[in-house]
């Protein structure tokens, strides 16, 4: 019986027994807790977008972009970015900018173009699915410049639900009266931000400025309280005025790429 026990021991002893679950450093679990946390205004702005209480949908939607920005940066400043966080991430984007927008736009006013305006809708989503998948699937592209990370390949899905809301802005700010008298024009627009989304067009990236000069820390951060403020104090006009100031950047982005672009091929000049 002894000698049983005893050859009992010496096996757990040779093998110990493996523990069912494997410690999670917190730096991995914050930026996916924020993660969902915009997953969950994304949501519900679905939720007021059908009471009808559209302002507070709208900025729901508008967390859910500042969270989105917030859960990448602290993932890499934490070091805590991992496959899981990715996938994590893409989907609650899809859900946020593509699904979220979709339906507030189709409540508010594409209703009223009835089968069209519901194709519309889903226009929008699949483009921002699209979308994300492109991105993921660029993320491991190995022959990739180092200059191309200044740029995204078409608008990336906060902007383009950004842009697709702009009608909601300016209704807000009473340059529309009613989404529904208004979906004719609403309607076409948003298709342009859909395929805005999904074309090649080179947009300005802002996810390599971890950096500033030491002489331009001043300025920024008063342009990024400035920017707070003027957010707080008059959101939709603040909101308004970057969305087109995003359209109108568009053509300087893509001659900025093309340059680059012109000066990676260009041959050796002479000696």
């Amino acid at each position: 019986m002894e000698e049983g026990k005893e050859s009992l021991d010496h096996a757990v002893a040779a093998n110990p027994p493996q523990r069912r679950f494997r410690m999670v450093p917190v730096r991995y679990l914050l930026p996916n807790l924020i993660t969902l946390l915009a997953l969950c205004s994304g949501v519900t702005a679905i939720r007021l977008a059908l009471e009808a209480r559209y302002e507070l949908a709208v900025a729901c939607v508008m967390l859910a972009v500042v969270l989105d920005a917030v859960d990448g940066r602290l993932a890499r400043l934490l070091k805590g970015t991992s496959r899981f966080g990715a996938e994590l991430d893409s989907l609650a984007d899809f859900v946020n900018f593509g699904v979220a927008p979709a339906i507030l736009l189709y409540v508010w006013s594409l209703n009223t173009l009835k089968t069209l305006g519901w194709v519309i809708c889903l226009v929008l989503a699949i483009a921002c699915a699209l979308r994300l998948a492109r991105f993921n699937v660029a993320l491991d592209d190995p022959n990739k410049p180092a200059w191309a990370g200044r740029f995204f390949t078409g608008a990336p899905a906060p902007a383009g639900a950004g842009l697709a809301l702009l009608p909601f802005y300016l209704g807000f700010l009473g340059l529309i009266d009613d989404g529904h008298g208004w979906a004719m024009v609403i309607g076409p627009y948003v298709v342009v931000v859909a395929l805005l989304m999904v074309s090649r067009i080179p947009t300005f990236s802002g996810k390599n400025m971890g950096r500033i000069r030491g002489d331009m820390v001043l300025p920024v951060l008063g342009l990024a309280a400035l920017a707070v403020v003027m957010l707080i104090a008059y959101p939709w006009e603040f909101l308004t005025i970057v969305s087109i100031a995003y359209l109108v950047l568009i053509p300087v982005s893509f001659r900025a790429h093309r340059k680059l672009q012109s000066a990676e091929v260009a041959p050796p000049a002479d000696a």
